[in-house]
């Protein structure tokens, strides 16, 4: 009797804390009562409570698990798949998800929570298919419009999200984030000035809402309204100091108005805060190069070859852009084998689609620096049968041509490249080179037939 008592006095206390945003300790409180009764499926719901408005997400979903181990309440399964997707679980959460559907299949938020679920597995299908089931249970439903239209933008299916957005907000006028993805689907189609009005529709119902703000702050940048840009991005500082991207987009912000140090400055935060932030550190790379100071060189080197950990650590997390910005830093920083590697695995990922001359050409770059210039001169030669008229190529096998010695192979290259672009600065230097070249060749050549022609001494 005195544990049950001692318990209840636990709980109470929980409570308070729990009121009074004292997550810890209302944390604590609870715990100290599941000690004594670990199954008590209210006290195991409400200590998910307390971790999921902690922030703790999958601590929550086992929580809740086990609140619904001792109950069996449809509602504790819901709450168990929703935390597990906060947690970045989709997979469990659908599990969960099904669970509470089959409990009660009345309950239209099992389905409206897995088309979320599903969006973030990449399976759009059952995403749809999982709307039309809410449909069927609540068709008044607001927040299943909202979920499907998250699908329908990850899809780029502007129309059809814009229109599930506008069902979503005449079903419920108040609801948050509507008015912010509607302007998210405008700024996507090139509607810019009805997207930065919804964005400040949204804002004067949460003016706090910081992913609003940098929305809306990238948008600004888009529309060369830079100081209006920079507030918002300084607001988001003001709401949370610590906020990486903010400072990021403040240095892009920089870079863009002509400010390599300050941009830097702010990338330098960037990486002081997480230190993972790739884009951050190849920005900042690229300044510290672009700089040219002697002090910059050591720290370039250091965070380039952090990032070529990254890469090697996880390639698959690099995307085609990540793998072409990379490669043509280490080609800056005359690390042409590192930019092979990485190039060859960009090349690689390109070829069921064809291939990208681009990439190819980088290729052939980092090759013929490497001193592999066979495989240059083959990387070249696909990029010319993709793109024929691509210039850049071409200048790559009149030089490969030079080295080799072959000069009438790289003169033609170099007319074929002036039939194109006459104006090439590249071209013209070759073009003069080769034009040296030929006459030291004559030169050479009328001094020998002068030596052939002299008379010789007699004996």
């Amino acid at each position: 009797m005195n544990d049950w008592h001692d318990a209840e006095q636990h709980v109470e206390k929980a409570h308070e804390a729990y009121e009074a945003g004292r997550w810890e300790e209302a944390e604590s409180e609870l715990r100290r009562a599941l000690a004594l009764n670990p199954h008590h499926a209210e006290w195991l719901f409400n200590l998910g409570l307390t971790l999921t408005a902690a922030g703790r997400a999958a601590d929550a979903a086992e929580a809740f698990e086990n609140s619904f181990a001792s109950g069996e309440d449809p509602h504790a399964a819901i709450m168990a798949g929703v935390s597990r997707l906060r947690a970045g679980q989709p997979e469990r959460s659908v599990e969960w998800l099904e669970r509470a559907g089959k409990l009660d299949p009345t309950a239209s938020e099992s389905f409206i929570h897995r088309i979320e679920a599903y969006r973030q597995l990449g399976q759009h299908d059952q995403a749809e298919l999982m709307f039309y089931m809410a449909q069927q249970v609540d068709a008044g439903s607001a927040e299943a419009h909202l979920a499907l239209a998250d699908s329908l933008l990850d899809r780029k299916m502007y129309e059809k999200a814009v229109w599930c957005l506008r069902e979503a907000s005449r079903l419920n006028p108040d609801m948050p984030g509507v008015q912010g993805r509607l302007a998210d689907a405008y700024a996507a189609t090139g509607r810019n000035e009805r997207a930065r009005q919804l964005y400040l529709k949204e804002l004067r119902v949460d003016p706090g809402d910081i992913e609003t703000l940098l929305r809306l702050g990238r948008l600004l940048v888009v529309m060369n309204r830079y100081v209006e840009a920079g507030e918002k991005f300084r607001r988001v500082l003001e709401i949370r100091p610590d906020h990486a991207e903010a400072h990021f987009e403040l240095g892009d912000l920089a870079q863009r108005q002509g400010l390599p140090d300050d941009a830097a400055a702010q990338f330098d935060v960037v990486l002081r805060l997480n230190p993972e932030h790739t884009r951050a550190r190849r920005r900042l790379v690229r300044l510290l190069q672009a700089r040219s100071r002697v002090e910059d060189s050591g720290l370039a080197e250091a965070l380039l070859r952090k990032e070529i950990a990254a890469y090697r650590g996880r390639p698959e997390s690099f995307s085609p852009q990540d793998l072409t910005e990379l490669a043509e830093l280490l080609l800056d920083a005359g690390m042409s084998g590192e930019a092979v590697r990485v190039l060859r695995e960009l090349v690689s990922r390109q070829e069921s689609s064809g291939g990208d001359a681009m990439s190819l050409h980088l290729l052939s770059v980092a090759l013929l620096r490497s001193g592999e210039h066979a495989a240059g001169m083959e990387a070249a030669r696909t990029v010319l049968r993709l793109e024929s008229r691509f210039v850049p190529a071409m200048h790559n096998m009149a030089m490969a041509c030079v080295r080799a010695g072959q000069w009438r192979r790289a003169r033609y290259w170099v007319r074929q490249a002036r039939r194109i672009d006459s104006e090439d600065a590249a071209i013209r230097r070759l073009s003069l080179l080769l034009k040296l070249h030929l006459l030291v060749e004559a030169g050479d050549w009328l001094w020998r037939a002068v030596l052939r022609r002299r008379p010789r001494a007699s004996t």
